[in-house]
């Protein structure tokens, strides 16, 4: 038997580059399931196609029809000039993560997330010693230069140019904080211990992967790590959360930043995506 993709539309372009386009699985022509195709249309190194919503009939599963369809899939993004191919696996989708392992694809990050107590009775408050408040006015352009260099790092570790990593931290920086420490449904937060700032929060109170709230960024300085401070903005973040009707909290880690995973662990937060991607020869 023969498994192939067939397209159910036209392919659709959109302003910035992007296109999609959506396929059934079809084997011998008798659709046994479906895929999406989406390319972020940037060129270069970090050019990406994405697998979306793949899915195989219960009827036809556990005979290599999601195998062959991936593999043609990764097909028509090459086709389209990607470089790269990233797969989002729901967690608790066993089956389509030991697929994905066999693809060769490796998980990147995951996205967790946490059920919050009924109210802000129910958080630890901070240690002695230690105050969390927001983050002042004369104090935002050093964080926000810092959070912009730290994110453009990120993207020259993989394979963008110094001057291409910037500009794309700093247009996530201003999509994400129109209005500065003044954009709506954001709370950035500084934790001090004994008069000076260790560590800060950048939380949004609508999360951009489903309902609640979204830890974007928790930092703490170099010199004062290991001794709990990531933990005392975390909890500060459940309880800013709670005081604006917020119950849920979520956030993303890298898949080997085992510290941070061990940290959220600890405070509750459980998977719920898992993003996995592979170099496209």
């Amino acid at each position: 038997m023969t498994t192939t993709l067939r397209p159910t539309g036209p392919e659709r372009h959109a302003e910035d580059g992007s296109r999609s386009r959506s396929y059934d699985i079809c084997v011998n022509g008798r659709p046994v399931g479906s895929v999406r195709l989406t390319a972020d249309g940037r060129p270069g190194p970090l050019s990406t196609g994405r697998l979306e919503d793949l899915a195989v009939r219960e009827p036809d599963r556990r005979r290599g029809r999601a195998t062959v369809a991936a593999l043609a899939a990764e097909e028509v993004l090459r086709g389209w000039g990607c470089r790269r191919a990233e797969v989002r696996i729901p967690a608790g989708a066993e089956p389509a993560l030991r697929l994905a392992a066999a693809l060769g694809y490796a998980e990147r990050n995951r996205h967790l997330a946490k059920e919050l107590p009924p109210s802000p009775a129910g958080v630890p408050e901070a240690p002695e010693g230690s105050a969390v408040r927001p983050l002042e006015r004369g104090e935002y352009p050093a964080w926000l230069e810092s959070r912009t260099a730290s994110y453009a790092r990120h993207w020259t570790g993989r394979g963008l140019s110094a001057a291409e990593a910037r500009r794309r931290s700093e247009e996530s920086h201003a999509a994400l904080l129109p209005h500065g420490p003044d954009t709506p449904r954001t709370a950035l937060r500084a934790l001090v211990r004994d008069g000076a700032v260790v560590g800060t929060l950048w939380l949004a109170l609508e999360a951009p992967h489903g309902p609640g709230g979204w830890v974007y960024d928790v930092e703490v300085e170099a010199e004062h790590r290991g001794r709990g401070h990531g933990r005392t903005l975390l909890l500060d973040a459940e309880r800013v959360c709670l005081a604006a009707g917020v119950r849920v909290l979520g956030l993303n880690v890298v898949a080997d930043n085992t510290p941070a995973r061990r940290l959220y662990e600890s405070l509750g937060y459980r998977p719920t995506a898992h993003h996995l991607d592979k170099t496209l020869l």
